[in-house]
C-alpha cells in the first residue's frame, strides 16, 4: 500500500500523473490518498499531518509526503525505514515528527537513477523520483539500492509546549477543514468525567500534567474559553469552545462554525492554558 500526502490540491493534474507513474511500476499496488490539501509549502503542517497518520495504516505501508518548497535545490530527495513503514520525501524535515516517534530509523539518498523517470525535471520530484521510488519499493527493490545511506537528516524543531506551574504555553498547529483549531497541546486524556491529565507529546522534560477540565481557563487570539468540554453539543450553536480532538490535542472549535474564520488565526499562534 502507498499512502500519498502532499499539497498539490485536486484542481491541477499532479497527484493523477503520479498515481499513473506508481501504476506502470507497480500496477497492483493500492493507493490511498491522506491529504492533497495540506497548505502550500506548509511543511510543518504536513509533518504533523504525517505523524498523526501512519499508525493506522498496515505496517509494510509506503508513504509519499510532497511537501516541497526547495524542489530544484539542494535539498536531498531520501527515503527512510522505520518501525515496519517506509517513508519517501524531501529531505526539508517533513519526516521529523513521524521519525522522532518511532525511534531509530534507516535512511538512504534518493540518487540512483536507475529508479527514476529519465529526464528528471527541477520542478517535479514528486512525478521523477518519489513516484517512482515508492513504486520501486512496492516492487521489492530494497531501500539501499536507491542510494547512500544517510545520518543527517534535516529535523524540525518540536512544535512549542511549556509548563511552567499552572500555565501551559502551546501554538497553533492545524486548521481543518471545518475550522477547528488544534494546537500542540497533546496528548490529553480523559481519566475522569471532570478530570484530565496531559501526557506531553513535545517539548522536554516536561511531566505529566493533572487538569480539572471546569476550572481550566484557555486564551487565543485575544479570547477567553472557559473549561474544556468533551463534544461540541455541551456549548449553544455558534458558542466557542474547547475540545479534546480525535488525535487528544486541545481544539478550539464553534459548535456548528468555523473557529479559524471567527478568530483569524494562524499556524503557529500562541494558545494558552491556566489551569485551577
Amino acid at each position: 500500500m502507498i499512502g500519498l500526502l502532499t499539497d498539490f490540491g485536486t484542481v491541477d493534474s499532479y497527484v493523477g500523473v503520479m498515481k499513473g507513474v506508481i501504476y506502470r511500476i507497480a500496477p497492483d499496488v493500492r493507493i490511498v490518498d491522506i491529504t492533497h490539501a495540506t497548505q502550500p509549502q506548509n511543511v510543518r503542517q504536513a509533518a504533523f499531518t504525517l505523524m498523526n497518520s501512519y499508525r493506522y495504516f498496515p505496517t509494510g505501508t509506503i508513504f509519499v509526503v510532497v511537501v516541497d518548497p526547495g524542489v530544484g535545490s539542494e535539498r536531498r530527495p531520501v527515503g527512510a525505514m522505520a518501525g515496519g513503514y517506509a517513508f519517501v520525501a524531501p529531505d526539508n524535515g517533513v519526516l521529523s515528527y513521524t521519525l522522532a516517534e518511532l525511534g531509530e530509523y534507516h535512511a538512504v539518498a534518493l540518487t540512483n537513477s536507475e529508479y527514476q523517470l529519465a529526464d528528471t525535471s527541477h520542478t517535479f520530484h514528486g512525478r521523477d523520483i518519489f513516484a517512482p521510488a515508492a513504486a520501486h519499493l512496492v516492487a521489492g527493490v530494497p531501500l539501499d539500492a536507491f542510494g547512500e545511506t544517510l545520518d543527517d537528516l534535516m529535523m524540525l524543531p518540536s512544535p512549542m509546549l511549556r509548563v511552567e506551574g499552572k500555565q501551559i504555553t502551546g501554538e497553533v498547529v492545524h486548521i481543518d477543514h471545518f475550522g477547528n483549531i488544534v494546537t500542540s497541546i497533546g496528548q490529553m486524556h480523559w481519566v475522569a468525567p471532570e478530570r484530565l491529565t496531559l501526557a506531553p507529546r513535545f517539548g522536554e522534560n516536561v511531566a505529566t500534567v493533572p487538569i480539572p477540565a471546569s476550572e481550566t481557563v484557555v486564551y487565543i487570539a485575544g479570547h477567553t474559553i472557559l473549561g474544556i468540554q468533551r463534544t461540541y453539543s455541551e456549548v449553544g450553536r455558534g458558542e466557542l469552545l474547547a475540545m479534546i480532538g480525535s488525535n487528544g490535542y486541545l481544539e478550539i472549535a464553534v459548535n456548528q462554525g468555523n473557529a479559524g474564520a471567527w478568530l483569524d488565526v494562524s499556524i503557529g499562534d500562541e494558545v494558552t492554558v491556566r489551569v485551577g
